[in-house]
């Protein structure tokens, strides 16, 4: 059992090894795209399903809230939040518009969509990327495994940072610390250093 349970955490600690050799460039761009959009008064949408419903949940309320330094808060929208607009778009519609129709309501050109999926086959958040890009917002991808279907979608100008790992728990704990990261340099850029 404590060998099952310390391969874990070799498997993360790995997964985190290749993460940090491939994906800081790609953190960077996005984290640049994101503060090009708020400085011209642009927000945030976030989206995903399942457990990547909750990191967008978390990456919105650092930055609406804050991340680890006291600052004023910044727009962003998790879009899997309000549960009567979530059941009423799946009730009426589709599920598979349940992001699609809150960014042609509220996006607009120069915001950014933050996807976050493990997969990337999920239909919604496809649909979100042709909503996004129907509005003129910029798309950063969180994606794993080999991006999906999201993946083919995507535009010269959107960033796609690709976790390096299959595992579905591998991906959301490099998903976590990705966001970490996107939400320390938010801050660093449009507020310095951190004292």
């Amino acid at each position: 059992m404590l060998d099952h349970i310390t391969s874990h955490f070799s498997d993360s600690i790995d997964a985190q090894i290749r993460a940090a050799e491939e994906l800081p460039p790609l953190i960077g761009q996005a984290a640049e795209l994101m503060v090009h959009s708020l400085i011209n008064e642009g927000k945030i949408l976030v989206c995903g399903n399942g457990s990547s419903a909750a990191l967008a949940q978390i990456f919105s309320s650092s930055l609406l809230n804050r991340y680890e330094r006291e600052r004023p808060g910044l727009p962003a929208i998790a879009l899997s939040t309000d549960t009567s607009t979530l059941t009423s778009i799946s009730s009426d519609y589709s599920y598979h518009e349940v992001f699609s129709k809150q960014i042609r309501a509220l996006g607009q050109p120069g915001d950014v969509l933050l996807l976050i999926s493990a997969s990337g086959q999920s239909s919604s958040l496809v649909q979100a990327i042709q909503s996004a890009h129907d509005r003129e917002l910029s798309v950063i991808a969180l994606t794993g495994m080999d991006g999906g279907n999201c993946t083919r979608l995507l535009q010269n100008e959107d960033v796609e940072i690709r976790a390096p790992a299959q595992s579905e728990p591998r991906i959301h704990e490099l998903h976590m610390v990705i966001l970490h990261c996107l939400c320390d340099l938010i801050d660093e850029y449009l507020f310095g250093s951190a004292e």
